[in-house]
């Protein structure tokens, strides 16, 4: 086990239920049976607040904690951008993140390669979420 990876995901800060979503998305790995729920507030194409609850494996849950925290305060025209790096990072074998995204290198390496799917599953569903607007407010 990676500490690292641990570490990361030990930080719950957006593991919350949020009042009021704009946006929401649930998805399941077919492959392993993580479970993935983000909403979302977006106001003005921002990320104004994010929460997430999971049942899953320690991969999965560090990868959401990142990109839960990543995501507030940055536009939507961004996260977009993220989330095509992210989704593609294994199959295009990229050796790293841009700059401003460098913080997934923590976890998106070449040795966790068999925890692809885990890794990708926030990224899908924040991706869903995003098309996904919530109309029951």
């Amino acid at each position: 086990m990676d500490l690292e990876v641990l570490k990361i995901a030990s930080n719950t800060k957006n593991h919350k239920v949020l009042d009021n979503v704009t946006h929401f998305s649930k998805l399941k790995n077919p492959i392993c049976g993580d479970e993935m729920n983000i909403s979302l507030i977006i106001i003005d194409k921002k990320v104004k607040d994010f929460g997430y609850q999971c049942k899953s494996c320690i991969y999965c849950q560090a990868s959401v904690s990142l990109l839960s925290i990543k995501s507030i305060n940055k536009s939507t025209d961004k996260i977009k951008n993220l989330l095509e790096i992210a989704i593609s990072f294994f199959d295009n074998k990229k050796s790293s993140f841009p700059r401003e995204w460098s913080i997934f290198n923590k976890i998106f390496k070449e040795k966790n390669i068999s925890r692809k799917e885990c890794l990708i599953l926030p990224f899908k569903t924040l991706s869903k979420a995003l098309k996904t607007k919530n109309d029951k407010k």
